[in-house]
């Protein structure tokens, strides 16, 4: 992959990948670390790396990388992001204006080191970049119905293909001539399904709070799906709903949603259906809610906000709607995008697990990259049992110590050493910044935070007032009790069936166009995401109010 220094972020006598010490820069994990909320194993990381290359394209000279692992965490470069704003221009405001959606809050007292890019470079650079990305954003865009329409199809091939696979040369094969070009497409698809709504989103709420306030703002844009065409992400909860209700099968609910899960894009993850017991204890955690009750509450508040939108914008109303309309389809379409390029990334996992069991490797193939993976295929792991291979024992003790550390900070400036991190008492989760002195709960400005406030981004609006619990996965999901205020470092559509139990939900890391941000906005979840460091300060047993509409948590 380009504009990765390999040599300065991978370590191979650790094991461990950390691009914080290829230069110094601001990273974060807002978005990304929703989608990979754990530690990746070198596999994985190839894979995102194919992503990375196929849809964020660096218009800047260098060797700065825009995405990052740390740690094997997942984290995107600002300062990179920023030095461009910069150079052409931008304030430090319209930045945050423009990223805050998707990136998160960044704090006015985080330094974001700069790179000081020529305005010429920057301009010379910008309008080839732009004609490139629109480009590619307008075919993938065209190609997105039919395209979501035929993966279903395309990966049962894939599925057949590699269970019939009889040798290491045959795997090869298969992964060069339609894995790899498949998965290649299906990232370019996404990211334009994901661009498209969030342009989409950004510009319709900011218009609609300024017009209505934040509350309505929130709530117009709700209650995404459309007869025929549900919410993609609400698939899992509203499926386990109807096996609950006899109107679907087992084997149906399997069938549609056995790639999702908390881990969907960690291969070596087993996906929840493996699992014999797995369906049944989701079941179980329907037992004292009506999802379809959340749903009708929130359409009638949507509703409500309509008539008062009417009363005060009558000549607007049209044009309104219609923007409405294309925000609504514009999230189905990115739903159900991401939705399949999960099932993908299943397929990959089903991919490797048979590599292992033809090489002889077993679960081993997680812990090599990608090209290494292909080489033993191609090769024979004898023809390169000197180098890679020597290489997993040492990979996978370093996996699992990096796993066994609290998740990083969303936001990291600088070098960071995670094992030193987690071994300060005074550390902070939700900022390290390796130029100042950032201990637990200090603002790097020295400023004194609120004792009584927890601050981070609007996501789902309403006001709630419920006990804390706090939970470390989503696996721990039965001890929410109906509720209660669900307090976790992050969640994403591997929780949502726990969601109708809880009265509200507040992250640490996570953006009002998350994805389960946007399943708490369609069940009428009050939720607060991006608040750094809740998990911190929150207690099981507290007592706080939420209020979505403000991103504000406050005990009572």
């Amino acid at each position: 992959m380009s504009r990765v220094n390999s040599q300065k972020s991978y370590n191979p006598d650790t094991g461990i990948w950390n691009d914080s010490l290829s230069g110094d820069y601001l990273w974060s994990n807002a978005n990304f670390g929703e989608a990979l909320p754990g530690v990746m194993t070198p596999l994985t990381w190839s894979l995102m790396r194919i992503y990375i290359d196929e849809t964020f394209d660096n218009p800047l000279p260098g060797d700065d990388q825009l995405m990052g692992n740390i740690g094997g965490r997942l984290y995107i470069n600002l300062t990179l992001f920023a030095s461009f704003m910069q150079a052409l221009g931008y304030s430090r405001e319209r930045m945050n204006r423009e990223s805050e959606e998707f990136l998160g809050n960044l704090p006015e007292d985080v330094a974001i080191p700069i790179i000081p890019f020529r305005r010429l470079t920057a301009l010379r650079a910008f309008v080839p970049f732009v004609v490139r990305a629109q480009s590619r954003r307008s075919s993938s865009l065209r190609q997105l119905p039919a395209f979501t329409a035929a993966m279903p199809a395309e990966v049962a091939a894939l599925l057949a293909a590699i269970e019939a696979a009889e040798t290491e040369g045959d795997l090869l094969a298969l992964w060069q001539q339609q894995f790899d070009p498949l998965l290649r497409r299906a990232y370019r698809v996404m990211q334009a399904g994901t661009s498209r709504y969030e342009n989409s989103y950004r510009r319709l709420r900011r218009r609609l709070a300024a017009q209505v306030g934040e509350e309505d703002a929130n709530f117009l844009p709700s209650g995404v799906s459309v007869e025929g065409e549900q919410l993609a992400s609400l698939g899992p909860l509203l499926g386990l709903w109807s096996v609950a209700r006899g109107e679907m099968s087992r084997e149906a609910y399997l069938q549609a949603y056995r790639h999702r899960g908390p881990h969907e894009f960690e291969v070596s993850w087993p996906r929840p259906a493996e699992d014999p017991q797995w369906l049944d204890r989701q079941l179980e955690t329907l037992a004292e809610v009506d999802a379809h009750a959340l749903l009708a509450r929130r359409e009638a508040q949507k509703a409500a906000a309509w008539q008062r939108y009417l009363l005060r914008f009558p000549k607007e109303s049209a044009r309104t709607q219609a923007k409405l309309v294309d925000a609504a389809s514009a999230a189905r379409g990115r739903e159900a995008i991401r939705s399949e390029t999960t099932r993908l990334a299943a397929a990959a996992r089903t991919f490797a697990l048979r590599a292992g069991e033809l090489s002889g490797l077993g679960d081993g193939v997680f812990f090599l990259w990608l090209s290494e993976l292909l080489a033993v295929l191609r090769d024979g792991r004898v023809a390169i049992k000197s180098t890679a291979l020597s290489h997993i024992p040492l990979r996978r003790e370093a996996h699992e110590r990096l796993r066994s550390l609290p998740p990083y900070p969303a936001l990291i400036s600088g070098s960071f050493d995670p094992f030193a991190w987690a071994a300060d008492p005074e550390r902070r989760t939700d900022i390290f910044d390796a130029h100042r002195d950032a201990k637990a709960g200090t603002p790097t400005d020295g400023s004194t935070p609120a004792r009584n406030v927890v601050q981070g981004l609007p996501a789902s609006a309403g006001v709630v007032e419920g006990v804390v619990r706090l939970l470390r996965s989503a696996d721990d999901g039965h001890l929410l009790q109906s509720g209660e205020i669900l307090v976790a470092v992050t969640t994403n559509v591997g929780w949502t069936p726990i969601f109708p139990r809880a009265a509200a939900v507040v992250t640490d890391v996570g953006a009002p166009l998350s994805h389960a941000a946007i399943v708490a906005r369609e069940l009428g979840i009050p939720a607060v995401v991006g608040a750094g460091n809740a998990t911190a300060r929150l207690r099981v047993g507290d007592r706080v109010r939420v209020d979505g509409g403000r991103g504000v948590v406050e005990w009572v």
